[in-house]
C-alpha cells in the first residue's frame, strides 16, 4: 500500500454509519489531501448531486468538494456519452441525481422512443412507470441500472432499493440490464480513469466485500476492507472477492500506505 496513489473510497459504512461518522474519518480524508494522495468518494447512490454528496460529507466533518464525488448517476452519463453521444434519448427512473447527471452530458429525458431506460432509486416509483420502462425496453431501449441494491438500510429499518425496483422493470421487460456500479467494474474503470492513474497505484476502500471489495476485485484494482461497518471477518471465506488488506480502521489503513 506504500506506493499507493490513489483512494476509491465508499461512504456508508467505511465513512459514516447512518447518522454518524467514524471518528477517524475526518483524519484518513486530512492524511489524504496532506500527503497528496488522489481520492474519490465512489458510491452506488444515484439520487443525490455531487454537490449535494459533499455538502453531506461536509456535516460529518469530512473535508469533499463536488469533484471528488463520483455516483452511479455520473457513471451512467458517462456510458451513454461514450456509447451513443449527445442527443441521446433517456427514459428515466429515478431522482434529481440521476436526471442532472443524464442531462449534463446532453441527454434528453423523454419517454417517446427513447434510446436508454435509465433506472436508480425513485421513490416515487408507480406501475405507470413501470409500464413505460417496461414498454420502451421492448421497443428496442437498452436498459442501465445504476446498481443492484436490494435494499437501504435505514433507522426504521431496511427500505427498497434500487434493486428492488431493477427486479420489477427487469421481470416486466423480460430483459437484463446493464448494471453501472459495484460490484460491476465499470464504475472502478471510470473512475481510475477520471483520476488519471494506472491500477497498479489504486485501491478500492470500503466494508463490504460483496460491492465495494468485488468491484475491485472485478476490475483487477487492489482492495482494503476496512471492519467498520457490514462485513465481518467471519464473511470471508464465502466472499467471492477476497481483500487484499484487512484492516480495522482507517487510521491502520493509513499507516500500512505511509
Amino acid at each position: 500500500m506504500k506506493e499507493t496513489e490513489a483512494f476509491l473510497i465508499d461512504l456508508d459504512g467505511t465513512l459514516y454509519r447512518g447518522t454518524e461518522v467514524i471518528p477517524d474519518a475526518p483524519a484518513f480524508i486530512c492524511w489524504l489531501e496532506q500527503t497528496g494522495r488522489k481520492y474519490l468518494y465512489v458510491t452506488n447512490n444515484s439520487s443525490r448531486r455531487p454537490e449535494q454528496v459533499a455538502e453531506h460529507l461536509r456535516s460529518f466533518g469530512i473535508p469533499a468538494e463536488p469533484e471528488h464525488v463520483f455516483t452511479t448517476s455520473m457513471v451512467a452519463a458517462q456510458y451513454i456519452k461514450d456509447h451513443g453521444g449527445a442527443g441521446q434519448k433517456a427514459y428515466v427512473i429515478g431522482e434529481e441525481g440521476l436526471q442532472d447527471a443524464l442531462t449534463a452530458v446532453g441527454c434528453v429525458l423523454s419517454d417517446e422512443n427513447p434510446d436508454y431506460v435509465v433506472q436508480g432509486i425513485d421513490r416515487q416509483f408507480t406501475y405507470d412507470k413501470l409500464k413505460t420502462a417496461s414498454l420502451c425496453i421492448q421497443a428496442g431501449a437498452t436498459f442501465l441500472a445504476t446498481n443492484v441494491d436490494k435494499a437501504l438500510p435505514t433507522e426504521i429499518g431496511l427500505l427498497p432499493g434500487a434493486g428492488s425496483i431493477l427486479v420489477a422493470v427487469k421481470t416486466a421487460s423480460g430483459t437484463e440490464p446493464i448494471v453501472m456500479g459495484k460490484p460491476e467494474a465499470r464504475m472502478i474503470d471510470y473512475a481510475i480513469e477520471l483520476l488519471g492513474v494506472s491500477k497498479e497505484r489504486a485501491v478500492v476502500v470500503g466494508d463490504n466485500l460483496e460491492t465495494d471489495i468485488l468491484a475491485g476485485v472485478n476490475a483487477g484494482v487492489r482492495t482494503a476492507l476496512v471492519l467498520s461497518g457490514f462485513s465481518k471477518k467471519e464473511h470471508l471465506a464465502a466472499a467471492v472477492g477476497q481483500p487484499t488488506l484487512i484492516v480495522d480502521s482507517l487510521t491502520d489503513l493509513m499507516k500500512a500506505a505511509e
